[in-house]
């Protein structure tokens, strides 16, 4: 396990298997066994590594990836999509690239979202019956809602009972863009 998470964090760091055994003053060979889990580092190692990568030592134990936080999404209707990275947050998710973050705007989605809460999103063209997923519609209006399809018709539900469903047919499908499917949600504070 540990191999994995150390040639994660080495690529995250643009560094070589050679460049970071230069910092460490050790072989690039006792690189590439820790990484292929041939062999473990001992503790001080573990220590010296995770100072060359630049990470505090937990790091190299965690199951947890980075994962960009990429822009906001609306809970509501008549918002346009902005992408822009904001930072990162931690996910427990196996292939850190398939996935994204969106900060949740609006109440749309109570009581089950909150405005302000993070949504892990696995990128994906498509969505079945009752996912929750963020889609794209219109000149570019970006939303998290339920999905439904039925027939020729699109139809994106609120939580929020206040909130009418948006049904969507006809051209309007041909302008609709499935982003992902929304796998998680973090409340922040």
């Amino acid at each position: 396990m540990i191999g994995r998470r150390l040639k994660g964090l080495r690529q995250e760091a643009g560094l070589s298997q050679s460049a970071l055994a230069l910092r460490m003053g050790i072989t690039q060979q006792a690189i590439a066994k820790w990484e292929s889990e041939k062999s473990t580092p001992d503790y001080h190692m573990l220590v010296k590594l995770a100072d060359a990568l630049g990470v505090s030592p937990d790091r190299l134990f965690s199951t947890q990836s980075q994962v960009p936080i990429l822009g906001e999404v609306k809970a509501g209707y008549g918002f346009y999509a902005v992408e822009e990275v904001l930072g990162v947050e931690q996910a427990a998710v196996k292939d850190p690239e398939q996935y994204f973050y969106l900060i949740v705007q609006g109440d749309s989605m109570e009581p089950k979202i909150h405005d302000r809460d993070l949504a892990l999103v696995r990128r994906q063209p498509s969505l079945e019956d009752g996912d929750l997923g963020v889609i794209i519609y219109g000149d570019g209006e970006g939303t998290i809602k339920r999905f439904y399809r039925k027939g020729d018709t699109v139809a994106l539900q609120a939580f929020n009972p206040a909130y009418e469903t948006l049904i969507l047919s006809g051209y309007e499908l041909d302008r609709l863009t499935i982003i992902g499917k929304v796998v998680e949600t973090k409340t922040r504070w």
